[in-house]
């Protein structure tokens, strides 16, 4: 019997998980879980290095894990302590976006991935949208129009209409996808409108607010064809305006 060739990158040794990322991953599974709830205080360190029979500075650099992840936060002194808090979409939009700006993605780039997913997040809205998901985004396409003139104050309404338009579309994965796009746009967006202050940033402004109302239009007759049609035509509009001249290239960058 001839022995079975090991391959250079086949021979290395399996990593063994430190305790803390044990202890970690334990906690973390509670969390997950919904064992442990928004808020919950975390007992005390003597208790929990008992409960897992480790060390205090073992058990801190579990914590720091968790902490870096923001499912804790750690607060030091006679109250403190380590309190759970629920994962959020954006810890995990921070991480993606120092990503892209260590692989030197593009604003051209992310804009690309938003024109991809967006649309699709309106036809599925149209085709499932409630009653009092409709009055929001009504609502919201109403108090943006008494903004039009005013551009930095009305891209944040802008700007929570295309979040109510993901979030409302009911798929999670997608939900936290955009978010982390989202996050990175929306600086990008308002940096835009308020270097472009004056004529080309209102006129800009009033063909996205007449994009969202034709939209809220379609989702209201639960037109999803139209809507995803409507909001390809509305996305690789907005990225033209916000990508023009040397934006397209411009490097996401979240920290200076």
């Amino acid at each position: 019997m001839v022995a079975a060739e090991i391959r250079p990158e086949d021979s290395g040794r399996v990593r063994v998980p430190k305790t803390a990322e044990l202890v970690a991953a334990k906690l973390r599974r509670r969390i997950i879980s919904g064992d442990l709830q928004e808020g919950d205080v975390l007992p005390s360190e003597l208790a929990l290095q008992d409960q897992f029979g480790v060390s205090r500075p073992t058990l801190r650099e579990a914590f720091r894990l968790l902490e870096s992840e923001g499912l804790i936060v750690v607060r030091r002194g006679a109250n403190g302590g380590a309190r759970v808090q629920v994962p959020s979409a954006d810890v995990a939009a921070r991480y993606a976006g120092l990503m892209l700006q260590y692989r030197g993605t593009t604003l051209a780039d992310v804009y690309e991935a938003r024109a991809a997913l967006e649309p699709t997040c309106a036809g599925m809205l149209a085709k499932r949208r409630t009653a009092a998901q409709l009055r929001n985004l009504w609502q919201n396409v109403n108090q943006a129009e008494k903004l039009l003139d005013d551009p930095a104050a009305g891209v944040a309404l802008q700007q929570e209409f295309h979040r109510m338009l993901v979030d409302f579309a009911g798929n999670e994965t997608l939900r936290i996808l955009l978010g982390m796009l989202h996050h990175i746009i929306d600086q990008a967006a308002y940096s835009k409108v308020v270097r472009d202050a004056g004529p080309p940033s209102r006129t800009a402004m009033h063909v996205g607010h007449r994009a969202h109302r034709q939209l809220t239009e379609l989702i209201e007759a639960k037109n999803a064809e139209g809507a995803e049609r409507l909001w390809r035509k509305h996305g690789a509009e907005t990225s033209d305006y916000l990508l023009k001249g040397a934006a397209a290239s411009t490097i996401v960058e979240l920290i200076g």
